[in-house]
């Protein structure tokens, strides 16, 4: 009997080092029926070159500009689709996994029929025995989703946990979740993102569910120039998920007990923290260390993600000054 076809969708941006290490791990992956289809997010370096050197009969698909996680996994989506893929990974490139991941996917597929979006135990690259994140759930209270694991030992969480979402590190995907819901919104670029296309899968009728024995190292932010850029997007997309997955009712309980507050806190602490600045530079701009301009750039970059989500600026890539 013919095994499930598994397109695995790597996005690189000028990553060439880690996207390398990631490549030769997958070599060793023990399932039969399987192909790895690498998506160029516009790098400036000379990853392409690289790549085709090492491994030449690689498919590349190449954006020519830095389309983000979502739309750079959308390009190689659309190919996989294409070339027949039953089932679809998007894995990224600053990982390592375990040579059984697609196998232990697979079985979980096979558990749970209902089931449309799968996530593996991610674990720290640098730190391998402590989990990172096993998915994670919704909390109301707090307007945020709360990962499940984080910091804890390798052998906890042994079982498959049905949760609201799991990491776009290792996202698994059915087909038919992509047929009946579309792909990545490109809105988000970078960061809630798969949580946005877990909310819009359940909707559909899919649950979700972790998969602790399916193992992937994962080197953390790889991606990010920065604290600031990561702070930028996680407002701005934080503000554009609740718009678009939370009823009416409940996003009028949270915008009154908890955004607008939260909104009122940040702008409070740049003002304070633009203040501080303009003394210590007027007066005393030896005491202006890289931590204090490091503070004041992130909640720039918080009121700037505010402020572009009220403009209905979305999209990317952005540069925090």
């Amino acid at each position: 009997m013919k095994k499930d076809k598994i397109t695995i969708i790597l996005l690189n941006w000028n990553g060439k080092k880690d996207t390398l290490e990631c490549l030769a791990s997958l070599q060793k992956l023990t399932y039969s029926n399987y192909e790895i289809l690498l998506v160029d997010n516009g790098s400036s370096d000379d990853s392409i070159a690289s790549f085709q050197k090492e491994f030449p009969s690689l498919p590349i698909i190449q954006t020519f500009s830095n389309l983000g996680y979502a739309g750079g996994n959308n390009a190689g989506v659309d190919h996989a689709l294409a070339r027949g893929a039953d089932y679809i990974l998007l894995l990224n490139n600053d990982t390592i996994v375990s040579s059984d991941l697609l196998d232990r996917f697979m079985e979980s597929a096979k558990k749970q029929p209902q089931a449309g979006l799968f996530g593996g135990k991610i674990l720290s690259y640098k730190e391998p025995k402590l989990i990172d994140h096993l998915g994670g759930n919704w909390n109301p209270r707090i307007g945020e989703f709360v990962s499940i694991g984080k910091g804890k030992d390798i052998s906890f969480f042994t079982d498959m946990q049905k949760v609201d979402y799991v990491s776009g590190c290792a996202l698994f995907i059915k087909r038919e979740v992509i047929e009946k819901i579309g792909k990545l919104d490109p809105r988000f670029f970078l960061l809630w993102e798969e949580t946005d296309f877990c909310y819009r899968a359940r909707s559909a009728g899919f649950e979700i569910w972790s998969v602790p024995s399916a193992l992937v190292w994962h080197k953390i932010s790889a991606s990010f120039s920065g604290k600031a850029l990561m702070h930028y997007y996680w407002w701005r997309n934080r503000l554009l998920w609740i718009e678009k997955n939370l009823p009416w009712k409940e996003k009028k309980r949270l915008y009154f007990k908890v955004i607008l507050k939260d909104i009122f806190k940040i702008y409070k602490h740049f003002a304070l923290k633009s203040l501080q600045y303009f003394f210590l530079k007027l007066f005393s701009p030896s005491q202006l260390n890289e931590r204090k301009k490091a503070a004041l750039k992130r909640y720039r970059a918080g009121c700037l993600g505010i402020r572009h989500y009220i403009l209905r600026k979305f999209g990317g890539p952005i540069t925090i000054k």
